[in-house]
């Protein structure tokens, strides 16, 4: 949920012209990340909530490309881009481990 708060900070700050390109799907892809996790937790197996995990892994790789593509366009300075990339690789781990404890239990 932090990194969808920090997400939302960042994109106000892109250019008009990204209105409907980056900012909407960064927006997006952060809120598919908490998202997916939350409905995944609803499911009766393991193997069910794999694969809602795995979704928001996936949107977590799908949102550090776009900061990459942001950071590259010069849409936030070094200091921002590497705190930003910090953020979202530990999220990135933390769910990759806990499929792995999912996966090692079936």
């Amino acid at each position: 949920m932090d990194l969808i708060d920090e997400n939302y900070l960042f994109t106000s700050t892109l250019p008009d012209y990204e209105r409907y390109g980056l900012r909407t799907q960064m927006n997006r892809c952060s809120v598919s990340i908490a998202s997916n996790i939350s409905e995944g937790s609803s499911k009766r197996t393991d193997k069910h909530f794999v694969k809602y995990l795995e979704d928001s892994l996936g949107s977590a790789y799908e949102w550090e490309t776009q900061l990459v593509v942001c950071f590259r366009q010069d849409f936030l300075s070094e200091d921002v881009y590497l705190s930003l990339e910090s953020k979202v690789q530990k999220v990135q781990s933390k769910i990759s481990n806990f499929i792995d404890r999912l996966d090692s239990n079936n």
